[in-house]
């Protein structure tokens, strides 16, 4: 019984190790557990539940909650470091473009203001939208896995039907971008949000700039 406990506990200290344990935000100077290091110690557990419940006689289940933890630990970890990189890739290139980072568990998602991407109640994409079109697409060329989701948003300004076309023309204009850049159109899908989703209130001049924007949301697979 003993030895047992000291394998399991030998398997949550490697996930640990293996993870590099803390980082420190680059915002608040905190430390703070890395996604990398949560995806192992889950993944850890879960294969020691799973190897306890099965198994013939006590000795297999033993051994086999040891190998399946390990497994689940590296596993675990590897899903958690896609995001720890994406982000911190995406953060080096587009923060200083005035393109909002920000972390949804292991996904993220990019706010791409108007100024950058779109002029007012048009559909043609800026120059200015091309750094982080690349950058985008390096992320998606790195990790093969990862899908993104390019939402289009107006502000309240004119008809719902107006709207409903303007934005996803826009985010279409995006995805399109994405694609030129090498990345399959099957990992990519477009919608349009019109006025439904605004960041700020539609009735001051600044509130509607805030809301002409377009998403990007990176997201990673699902723990297998």
């Amino acid at each position: 019984m003993a030895l047992k406990y000291r394998g399991i506990a030998l398997i949550l200290a490697s996930s640990l190790i293996i993870s590099g344990c803390e980082t420190t935000n680059p915002y608040t100077g905190e430390q703070q557990t890395s996604n990398a290091t949560k995806g192992g110690l889950i993944g850890a557990g879960v294969g020691v539940l799973v190897g306890l419940a099965t198994g013939d006689n006590s000795k297999e289940r033993r051994n086999r909650a040891i190998a399946l933890g390990m497994a689940g630990g590296l596993a675990g970890t590897g899903i958690g470091y896609n995001a720890d990189q994406t982000e911190a890739k995406l953060r080096n290139k587009l923060e200083s473009q005035g393109v909002r980072v920000i972390r949804e568990g292991d996904n993220i998602r990019l706010v791409m203001p108007n100024s950058i991407t779109f002029d007012k109640n048009e559909a043609t994409l800026k120059p200015q939208a091309q750094d982080t079109i690349e950058a985008v697409a390096l992320v998606l060329q790195e990790f093969s896995a990862v899908t993104a989701r390019v939402n289009g948003h107006t502000d309240n300004t004119g008809s719902r039907k107006l709207n409903e076309r303007l934005s996803l023309q826009r985010a279409e204009k995006v995805g399109i971008a994405l694609g030129r850049q090498g990345i399959a159109m099957q990992r990519i899908s477009m919608t349009g949000y019109a006025f439904d989703l605004p960041l700020a209130s539609n009735s001051t001049a600044e509130g509607r700039a805030q809301n002409r924007r377009v998403e990007i949301y990176l997201v990673n697979p699902p723990p297998q």
